[in-house]
């Protein structure tokens, strides 16, 4: 690696930093920015991926023409298609004139495609084709037009992650993926993290004539101690915070904890670049696998009191509740909805109202005393009722709140005479 060529490119493109991850990428950059290769760059948001494009950019045969940067994950999904490809006059409401597309507009050039893993599917199926075969179709026409683009892919997802759930095109991934270069976060890159500091304290103490700032021993190597999950864009900001704010211009440590830099910090859950092209996992779902134990356990608690509260009181018995409340983890109260009917059994015609499957359950040693005495009710009101409707079981059983089904099986097991 020719140390003083990358040199130059770090002082033309203002890189400030001598990391080996760095210097790596951008020896790539270099190499591969003379062919037409698609390039896929790798990293977490804020490592200052956009850079790279631009060196491929203007290394390669196409630096006279158009170079278009894109950021796919701020155009809206309904509009994206019209935005690379272009549309017809009349193609959708709106549409009161025709549009080129970026791809059409770069022709012969170069196009950095920002956060392509926030593709659509139907779009990285158009983006497959011009890559494979440089045609693609304008929204609302027919006629298949040719470009010659290259193009340079950046993403701070997961992709392998992402080729796995379904969100992205494995065959897309291989076709950008032809040469991958990897940005590493601000964390690995040791006594860079420093110089960036004093780069971003420079540039804005002369923007605005104020005195210079230092940093004290203990505040250095607290920098190199923070995680940095906003990596650059995080370093930068709070440099110019410090800047502007801070009264004392000799910066230690606790003035960094004041704008939330500390030694405890773990990174904010990112994704860094190894994890990225390496496809392992960052997310456990064994928290998500206990609550829904929790839950389980706790409705079946509850379905066992709703039983027992149904068999000790005859008027909830003809009217049960339509939910159940579970209280989460979380504090927040779920609602469960109680089925009415049990589905068909085998040899029935018709589902089983959970009314009819209460009454007809075995009643156990505990409540066969407590149930005596609602016996001899359920027996005289059943009589009562016969009476009142002159043995009618259909609106005697309406005035009692159960089914036909249920009254005449009950008629049978008191022996009631018509």
């Amino acid at each position: 690696m020719d140390t003083s060529y990358l040199q130059q490119i770090k002082q033309r493109y203002d890189i400030v930093g001598n990391a080996e991850g760095l210097n790596r990428a951008l020896d790539i950059a270099v190499q591969v920015a003379p062919t037409d290769l698609s390039v896929l760059i790798v990293g977490e948001s804020g490592v200052g991926k956009e850079v790279l494009p631009r060196i491929i950019h203007d290394r390669s045969s196409r630096k006279h023409n158009k170079y278009f940067a894109i950021n796919c994950g701020s155009i809206p999904e309904g509009t994206i298609d019209s935005e690379l490809f272009g549309h017809a006059k009349g193609a959708f409401t709106g549409a009161i004139g025709e549009r080129e597309g970026y791809f059409g507009a770069a022709n012969s050039g170069t196009l950095f495609l920002d956060e392509v893993g926030e593709l659509p599917l139907a779009t990285q199926a158009r983006l497959l084709r011009v890559l494979e075969t440089g045609e693609y179709i304008r929204v609302g026409e027919n006629e298949v037009k040719k470009t010659n683009v290259r193009i340079v892919a950046a993403t701070n997802v997961n992709m392998l992650k992402a080729i796995r759930e379904g969100r992205f095109r494995e065959d897309l991934y291989y076709r950008l993926n032809a040469i991958p270069i990897s940005l590493p976060p601000l964390r690995e890159r040791g006594r860079d993290i420093e110089l960036l500091f004093r780069k971003f304290a420079y540039e804005i103490t002369e923007k605005y004539h104020m005195d210079d700032i230092r940093l004290t021993p203990d505040a250095r190597d607290l920098l190199l101690k923070y995680k940095w999950p906003g990596n650059i864009r995080q370093l930068r900001n709070i440099t110019e915070q410090i800047c502007v704010i801070s009264r004392e211009r000799e910066i230690t440590a606790d003035t960094l904890r004041l704008y939330g830099v500390t030694d405890d910090t773990v990174g904010g859950g990112l994704v860094s670049a190894s994890q990225s092209t390496n496809g392992s996992e960052t997310h456990s779902y064994e928290n998500d696998r206990k609550q829904i134990l929790q839950l389980i356990t706790s409705l079946g608690k509850e379905l066992q009191e709703l039983k027992d509260y149904v068999y000790g009181s005859q008027q909830i018995r003809a009217s049960l509740p339509a939910s159940i409340q579970h209280i989460n983890a979380d504090g927040t109260v779920q609602h469960i909805n109680m089925p009415t009917t049990f589905p068909k059994s085998e040899g029935s015609m018709e589902a089983t109202p959970i009314q009819e499957y209460v009454d007809e359950q075995p009643l156990t040693p505990q409540k066969e005393e407590q149930n005596l005495s609602i016996r001899d009710m359920e027996l005289a009101n059943i009589e009562k009722a016969l009476q009142k409707y002159h043995g009618n079981r259909k609106k005697a059983a309406k005035e009692l709140g159960i089914s036909d089904r249920t009254l005449y099986r009950k008629i049978k097991q008191f022996g009631i005479d018509n």
